[in-house]
């Protein structure tokens, strides 16, 4: 996990893997014990990860719009 920019490798990132990252952030946030910092931290990449992951979203609603406007 890249801590000092929190969405630095996210765009690489397909969304399995944004999914299963977001999961494991939200599960530390939840578990509690980290200091104020870290949980600042881990709260930046979540929502840096989440934004990824309705990105790819996204471009899956359009594409299958798209898909559905095209004629037979």
């Amino acid at each position: 996990m890249t801590e000092q920019n929190p969405a630095a490798d996210i765009k690489a990132l397909s969304y399995e893997e944004a999914r299963e990252q977001l999961i494991a952030v939200v599960g530390k946030l939840e578990a509690g014990g980290a200091s104020l910092e870290e949980s600042l931290a881990l709260w930046e990449r979540g929502e840096a990860l989440a934004a990824r992951c309705e990105e790819w979203l996204e471009g899956a609603r359009k594409r299958l719009a798209a898909a559905r406007d095209q004629p037979l």
